[in-house]
């Protein structure tokens, strides 16, 4: 923000040196980066944070020094306007079709002006801050934006067609021509001022060159409006057309300034180019806001800031900043001015009081004082989480979350990609849809550093675009290198298990809540499997196809899982049942069946739990054969089944019925054949 000494010492009482003003200025957290001097002025660079839209003014940083300085603010008043004109609805009309992007528009007409050179005092004030000056008009409209932080723009009311102006999102590829000659192709979500002809200014950032004030200009449109400050962004990065207008817009305007500096800039427009002005002002938008109050706990103040401010000290601090305050009890109502948008919690205010009383002035503590506090369970659950794949070899990794568009869209289709706008970044411009395309770029680096048998794992989050908005997915996600399919496929189930059982404990060994895998059909996987948990889906690993695996560019098989990280945190924490260890021995017994190679090991063990064996304590996967013994389209599958008897001690005569029962229920259930 470039700043004119002279122009600030015509809002001040009294006024102020160029020291006292840096120092004041860099104390409540605007630093002057620099101060040149321009003639008899001097111009000061001061640095404003972008939620501070209230300081790209002169009457804004001089509100801040007036502040600190006990120094009177004259910041300008309007007199009543001399409206000698017709009524400015009969002169033209205003149309908001994108109210959305536009909440609130206003316009003034001004006839019979007569262009000119400026007065020496503008030109000057102007040039103080770097400004070249073009006209009177244009010049006012300037020198207003500068003095009030609100933009302006005046249009040749000749030049528009029909007399109209409409508010409206442009059309795709629809031309335009700026007021700097650069020639554009606008898109369907830019915003346009236009006349019954054609776009004749792109809202909130450049006017058009087919309506700017000319020498031959008498009739004025004034146009002081607030526009969406993303839809100004977008716009302004899109076509690399950046104003001051366009600065100050996509930060933040004042709302109750939007006629205030179409007041002051139609005052200056007769004063220094004369014209009648029109009756009224067309207004179309939202109603002044009322004012917003919040309240504030003072000992709050005092705990973060760590030093005694009294009641009526925290209300005197914010009082000098315009924000009006009163006190009760411990409490403090502050009535939020119009222009601070920056203040819209407690904090906020604690923030203005710490500023106010001076950085500087709060004493360097030589002890902390810490409060002990019981870790959040979704600390403790992520936490247990980590240590759990550690100890099976799992790295954890940290990954960016924009990725190329070509590694998201083996994931996520077009219309659900959430890509960046504009050309911010033409490489990694697309949000990962998941986190398992930013752990296939890593597998493929260290592929190429030689590394292998690597386990990788990464907590983050994934996003998509759902009915136009952005839908953010927090997921466990697991990549593992796989020589062997089968075994790793069976290592990553086991490690899965184990994760579950870490953070819900017995509550999920059996019954309605017990984990279930069910075979499941998933693009990007040959081979892939559901995790089930209470009967809910809560996740799916499976192998890797090839031909994802060859669009990363990687050799190595591959296991991949992902899991939803809410439903796992869900579980937290565990709990467990004991029991007595068992006094009798088990007896174990091993069978092999012959059965169809699509038959998956959850179907087969379904079966033997429907038959339900007395005695039977577990049934567990051993191990797969396939070869010339079982035939072509055949496997088969070893389990080990474990009786026990918790009174006495079993004996093998005893187990055989239950065998026989579990082998004629594979063979009607799965057309399973005992292996000889």
């Amino acid at each position: 923000m470039k700043v004119s000494l002279h122009w600030l010492n015509r809002l001040l009482s009294p006024a102020i040196e160029l020291d006292e003003a840096q120092r004041l200025l860099t104390a409540g957290g605007f630093p002057v980066e620099g101060a040149d001097q321009v003639g008899d002025d001097t111009m000061l660079d001061v640095e404003v944070t972008s939620n501070r839209s209230d300081v790209l003014s002169h009457v804004g940083v001089a509100r801040e020094i007036a502040a600190r300085s006990e120094r009177t603010l004259n910041a300008p008043v309007c007199d009543p306007l001399n409206e000698t004109g017709s009524a400015v609805d009969t002169l033209a009309s205003v149309t908001v079709e994108a109210s959305d992007l536009c909440p609130l528009y206003t316009a003034r007409i001004i006839t019979g002006v007569k262009v000119g050179p400026s007065p020496g005092w503008l030109v000057q004030a102007l040039e103080a801050v770097g400004q070249r000056s073009v006209n009177n008009i244009v010049d006012i409209t300037n020198f207003v934006l500068l003095e009030l932080g609100q933009p302006l723009h005046a249009f040749d009311l000749g030049k528009l067609v029909g007399k109209q102006v409409t508010v409206r999102r442009a059309m795709k590829d629809e031309p335009f021509e700026a007021i700097d000659h650069s020639k554009h192709k606008l898109q369907d979500d830019m915003l346009v001022i236009a006349d019954g002809r054609s776009p004749i200014a792109l809202a909130g950032v450049m006017g058009g060159s087919e309506s700017e004030v000319s020498d031959n200009t008498t009739d004025l449109l004034i146009e002081s409006a607030m526009f969406d400050e993303l839809a100004v962004r977008r716009a302004s990065r899109k076509l690399k057309l950046f104003s001051d207008s366009s600065f100050r817009f996509e930060r933040g305007v004042d709302p109750l300034g939007v006629e205030k500096a179409s007041n002051r800039c139609c005052e200056l427009i007769l004063e220094l180019a004369g014209g009648t002005l029109a009756k009224g002002i067309i207004r179309v938008g939202q109603d002044d806001p009322a004012p917003a109050t919040l309240t504030l706990r003072t000992q709050r103040t005092r705990d973060l800031l760590g030093i005694e401010l009294s009641e009526t000290q925290q209300a005197a601090l914010l009082n000098n900043l315009g924000i009006e305050t009163t006190i009760e009890g411990d409490t403090l109502t502050a009535t939020i001015p119009s222009f601070r948008l920056d203040l819209t919690r407690e904090i906020d205010l604690i923030e203005e009081i710490a500023r106010q009383h001076g950085l500087a002035n709060i004493p360097t503590q030589s002890k902390i004082n810490i409060v002990a506090h019981h870790p959040q369970h979704n600390v403790e659950a992520k936490r247990s989480i980590v240590e759990t794949l550690v100890a099976h070899g799992y790295h954890e990794t940290i990954s960016p979350s924009l990725i190329t568009y070509d590694d998201a869209k083996h994931f996520v289709n077009e219309d659900a990609a959430a890509t960046l706008v504009g050309d911010m970044r033409r490489a990694d411009n697309t949000l990962r849809p998941t986190p398992l395309p930013s752990l296939l770029r890593c597998r493929k680096l260290n592929q190429d550093a030689g590394n292998a048998d690597v386990k990788l794992f990464e907590i983050a989050s994934g996003w998509q675009k759902d009915d136009g908005s952005l839908a953010e997915q927090r997921s466990l996600t697991l990549l593992r290198d796989a020589s062997d399919g089968q075994q790793a496929l069976r290592e990553t189930r086991s490690t899965i298990e184990e994760v579950l059982t870490t953070l819900a404990g017995s509550k999920i060994a059996d019954g309605d809540d017990a984990v279930v895998i069910t075979p499941l059909e998933v693009e990007g996987y040959s081979v892939a499997a559901a995790v089930v948990l209470g009967g809910e889906p809560v996740g799916v690993f499976g192998v890797v196809d090839k031909p994802l695996a060859d669009a990363f560019g990687l050799q190595t098989p591959l296991v991949a899982a992902q899991l939803d990280l809410e439903s796992l945190i869900a579980l937290y924490p565990a709990t467990h049942e004991a029991s007595e260890l068992p006094k009798y021995p088990a007896i174990e017994r091993d069978l092999s069946v012959v059965v169809d190679e699509a038959t998956p090991w959850q179907t087969i063990a379904d079966a033997i739990s429907g038959a339900k064996p007395a005695l039977l304590e577990s049934a567990d996967f051993v191990g797969t054969y396939r070869g010339k013994q079982v035939g072509q389209g055949k496997k088969s599958v070893t389990l080990r089944m474990q009786f026990r008897d918790p009174g006495t001690t079993l004996r093998h005569e005893q187990v055989d019925p239950q065998v026989r029962t579990v082998v004629k229920a594979l063979g009607e259930q799965v057309g399973a054949e005992l292996r000889g």
